[in-house]
């Protein structure tokens, strides 16, 4: 049986805050930066980020779109069997990766 709650929350229209979490935010935006506690907290150096994977558990979201694609390339993607739209989104998230890494 699935259990899983789908709860959107609109960032334009958030939900009016309880009157303690406006207390607690009120009082954690007039702390100075030299009184938080951070020795729990790991620094996050050159050699952590080299590690870093992304969260197994991520999934992206799909949406559903209508793209006009040359009728060769089509062609091209579908002799390749099934999936051909999976392929499409591989193909464009490669050269999405490629140039988010080109500008840093």
């Amino acid at each position: 049986m699935n259990k899983i709650v789908h709860y959107e929350v609109d960032l334009s229209n958030p939900p009016p805050l309880a009157e303690q979490q406006q207390a607690e935010l009120k009082a954690l935006s007039e702390m100075s930066n030299e009184s938080i506690d951070f020795s729990d907290i790991p620094l996050l150096t050159d050699e952590f980020w080299k590690n870093a994977v992304r969260n197994p558990f991520y999934k992206h979201t799909k949406k559903s779109t209508t793209v006009r694609v040359d009728s060769d390339v089509l062609a091209w993607l579908k002799s390749q069997g099934k999936g051909y739209q999976t392929r499409i989104n591989a193909i464009l998230r490669e050269e999405m990766l490629r140039s988010l890494h080109q500008k840093s």
